[in-house]
This record gives structure tokens, sequence and C-alpha cells, in this order.
């Protein structure tokens, strides 16, 4: 979402850089040929306009694989920083600082003193550990949802537009946002068991294991010790997520521009265009819960460090994982990058 279109799936602009757009990057890499997982209007292009145009419709979706590639390498150190405080790995001590109004605060390291920890302890290659399986789970994501909307075509949707009626544009929205689900599920179903990969290969920082080496060696590692729901553990927060994201992102922005936005002032396109990029971003707040825990029960009990007591008890379940980050206050772990404030008891400093 960051024009329109495309941009809706970089309105996945799902967390500020420490926060807010941390988790748009992984999702933004996902972005289909032609499409948002913010559901921006599918129907932007003319039915059986690919089918047309072949050639260019296979260059469209080899550039959206290369564009998806560059942003997962780019965006790496970030969600590697970030998934490593996820798990609850702290291997700097906090600082003591003060907050604007003047009070001392302890915080913990951010990402720029985190990365530069990983550069000290692994070298600069470091900070990209875990990035093959990455690159391999945002180029089967892309290519799956440019296969689903071509074999399930929004043939009959249009773009919603401010000339239509309150019940027909909504009629429009629904059916887009469902066709954009539908992608976005079967898309997730297909690249999770990549993500599980990487996302172990990366917690291997934590203990400095190397039980997850190479892709085809972490797959029958994972089989052999988990057997086939071993590639899919996580999976349900995280299309859980992805599906909540979805439908309040869209529907939030459909109302607005609906009710809120005038259509005599001069800039109500500009404001319309814009309006699912920012209700990506304050969605995305709401439901990174479900991002945390989807990424903790993907490394949780396997046999790595960073999934094992002290880091984490071993849960049965999503909900079991869910219910103890919330009896801890943790649901919201990992959100921010920048100004992390560590918990500090009201005696820790002398008054001033």
């Amino acid at each position: 979402m960051v024009p329109p279109g495309a941009a809706a799936h970089a309105q996945c602009g799902y967390r500020r850089v420490g926060g807010a757009m941390a988790a748009a990057l992984p999702r933004a890499a996902l972005a289909p040929p032609g499409g948002a997982a913010g559901g921006s209007a599918p129907g932007g292009s003319a039915p059986g306009g690919s089918a047309g145009t072949p050639g260019r419709a296979e260059g469209a979706e080899g550039l959206f694989v290369v564009l998806g590639a560059g942003l997962a390498a780019a965006s790496h150190p970030l969600l590697y920083v970030k998934l490593l405080v996820q798990v609850g790995h702290e291997p700097l001590p906090p600082v003591v600082g003060r907050n604007v109004l003047g009070r001392k605060v302890l915080y913990l390291p951010g990402f720029f003193t985190y990365a530069r920890h990983i550069v000290e302890v692994d070298g600069k290659r470091g900070l990209f550990r875990g990035l093959t399986p990455r690159l391999i789970s945002s180029t089967l994501s892309t290519i799956t949802r440019g296969s689903v909307k071509k074999a399930f075509p929004p043939e009959d949707m249009e773009h919603v537009s401010n000339k239509d009626d309150v019940k027909t544009s909504l009629r429009k929205v629904v059916k887009e946002t469902s066709h954009e689900m539908m992608m976005q599920c079967v898309s997730r179903v297909v690249s999770h068991p990549l993500h599980v990969i990487s996302m172990r290969c990366m917690v291997q920082f934590v203990g400095r294991e190397v039980k997850y080496s190479g892709v085809f060696s972490a797959i029958g590692r994972i089989l052999k010790e988990e057997g086939i729901l071993g590639f899919f553990v996580g999976l349900v927060p995280h299309i859980l997520g992805d599906v909540i994201f979805l439908w309040c992102c869209n529907l939030l922005a459909h109302f607005i521009n609906t009710y809120a936005v005038d259509d005599n002032f001069s800039q109500a396109s500009v404001i319309r265009s814009y309006t699912k990029f920012v209700m990506g971003i304050a969605v995305s707040m709401l439901t990174y819960p479900f991002l945390l825990v989807g990424d903790l029960m993907a490394v949780n009990n396997c046999g790595l460090r960073a999934g094992l007591p002290p880091y984490a008890p071993a849960f049965t379940s999503w909900i079991h994982c869910w219910r103890y980050l919330s009896a801890q206050g943790q649901l919201f772990r990992g959100s921010s990058l920048l100004f992390r404030r560590a918990p500090m008891p009201a005696s820790s400093f002398p008054l001033d």
C-alpha cells in the first residue's frame, strides 16, 4: 500500500521500524503480482487482461518475485533482530536513560545496538542467518498468489467507486476481501514450511547451535523428528492474524472513505487512496500478538535453546502460548525495536 494498489501489501506496513513497520516488511515481501495484502481492489485490472497478454503477465510476475526477494533480503537484519527479541534473548544489559518527562528509565538495546552485537559475534554475514529459506518462502508466496489469482480470477469484480451506493460498494469490498483472503491463506500454507525453517535457523544464534545448517538438511530433520506437521507449527495464529487484519483493514477503510471523507473536499481522492495504508498500520498493532505467537510456536520445543526453558516452556498449543504471554504481559514483545523500555522498580534509582 504505498501507492494504493500494490502498496496495500506494504500497508501491511505492519509495524513502525522498531514496531509498526517491522512486520510490514515481511508481508510486503509477499506482495502478489497485482494484488495487495490489504485487499485493494483486485478488480482494478480488466477481467482476462493477463490472459490477453501472457508474456507481459509472466514478466510482471517475475518482476514481483525479484522485487519481493530484494525487499526480503534488505529487511532481513531487521526481522532477525525482531525474532531474537520475540523469543526473549537479551544478551546486552539495559542502560539508564530519561524519558521526555525527564524521569529515569531503563532502556533495552535498540535495533542498531543489537545488530552491532550480532556483527561482533558472527560478523556482518551473521546478520543474514536464515536468509536463504526466507527468500524461498517469499518466492513461493508470490508465485502461489499469482497462480491462485489466475485459477480463480475476480472476473465480475469492479473497482469500488464513490459513485456506488452504500450497499453496492460494501458488497464489492466484501467480495474483494474474500478473494484476497483466499489468496493470502493459500500462499501462507504453501510458504509456511520454509518460514519455519528460516525462524529456526535464526534463533540458533541464542544457543550457538548448528542443528539447522541448510534447507534440505533442515527438511530431513523436521520430517524425522516431528513428521509432516512439524512444518506447520504456528500456522493457525498466522492465518488468523492475516484474516483479521484483512477484514478489519478493508472494512474500516471502506467505512471511513464512505462516511468520513467528504466528496466536496478537493483532496478527497488523495485521502481515500491512503486510508487503507493508515488503517493497515493501526490494525497491524492489534493483530501483532498473532504474529508473535506464530513465530514462537515455530521454534518452540524443537531442540533449540531459544525454544526451551528459561526462554519459554514447552507449549501444548498456540492458545497455551497466548495465555502464557498474556499472563506475563508480553503479548507485544518485539513490536518495537527502537525505544524498548525495561521494567524498573520504583526504588531502583535515588530521587533527584
